[in-house]
């Protein structure tokens, strides 16, 4: 004869409840945060978190409160009671806070030199621009600085591919550039072949920017192929270009990029 063991409903709740005290801010934050804003807070879609002010709140209340709710007309969705307690979600927005970094620590470079070597020996206004100055056929890098930490803008300087995503299919409406940069090339009917940098896209169209900063648009029924190169940039990797202390020079002038103010 088998026997079973029923456990009451009550039990697997008091189970599920502990379970989800039981989890540090650690976890808590791997499994609802590192997705968009990366493991260690560095960004990633969603900006970084080390920072030494965050965008919409600074406090706990405030981002307990912001966690709650999501933020609506962006991919960051509200946390439900159901999935995370108060007390948990207390203790995450306190180990969200304290990813946050002084600036003035945040790189050693010099800024001056690294404004120049962008300028100069750099040629990064070839393709970015900031605040104004520059070219748009790379992504706007006026406030880089905000959106991602040094750790990342130094490998994107000497690796820019390992800064380009490939998890994502469709043009994300709420999110900019970098973040929804693809390198890709139009076949034509006629057989001309464009590439550039999508700017947006739809079942119908797509649009992009060619490598003579021009906007094209193209219908898709008018198109024989749309390669989507997942993964590449034009951007040549830096590794070689800048000295050891050029390249910090460089990544203190992007972290210091933080918008017009």
């Amino acid at each position: 004869m088998r026997y079973t063991f029923a456990m009451p409903r009550w039990a697997l709740g008091v189970i599920a409840c502990v379970s989800l005290w039981a989890q540090t801010p650690r976890d808590l934050y791997v499994a609802h945060c590192a997705g968009c804003h990366g493991p260690s807070g560095e960004g990633s879609r969603g900006p970084s978190l080390k920072a030494a002010a965050l965008q919409h709140t600074n406090d706990p209340d405030s981002l307990v409160a912001l966690l709650r709710r999501g933020i609506p007309g962006t991919e960051m969705p509200a946390i439900a009671l159901e999935t995370v307690a108060d007390g948990p979600l207390r203790a995450l927005a306190a180990y969200v806070l304290g990813l946050r970094t002084n600036t003035k620590e945040a790189a050693s470079g010099y800024l001056d030199r690294g404004a120049e070597l962008f300028r100069t020996k750099g040629k990064c206004l070839t393709c970015h621009r900031v605040n104004g100055e520059g070219h748009t056929s790379g992504p706007d890098l006026s406030d880089i600085g905000r959106l991602r930490d040094e750790e990342w803008l130094r490998q994107a300087v000497v690796e820019p591919e390992k800064a380009i995503y490939d998890s994502f299919a469709g043009y994300r409406w709420t999110i900019n550039l970098p973040d929804n940069y693809l390198l890709v090339e139009v076949t034509t009917k006629s057989g001309d072949r464009i590439s550039g940098s999508r700017l947006n896209e739809d079942a119908f169209s797509i649009q992009l920017r060619d490598s003579e900063d021009r906007i094209r648009s193209f219908l898709k029924s008018e198109v024989s192929e749309v390669r989507r190169q997942w993964g590449k940039s034009p951007m040549p990797p830096y590794r070689d270009v800048f000295s050891s202390s050029e390249l910090e020079d460089l990544v203190a002038y992007l972290v210091s990029l933080r918008g017009l103010r």
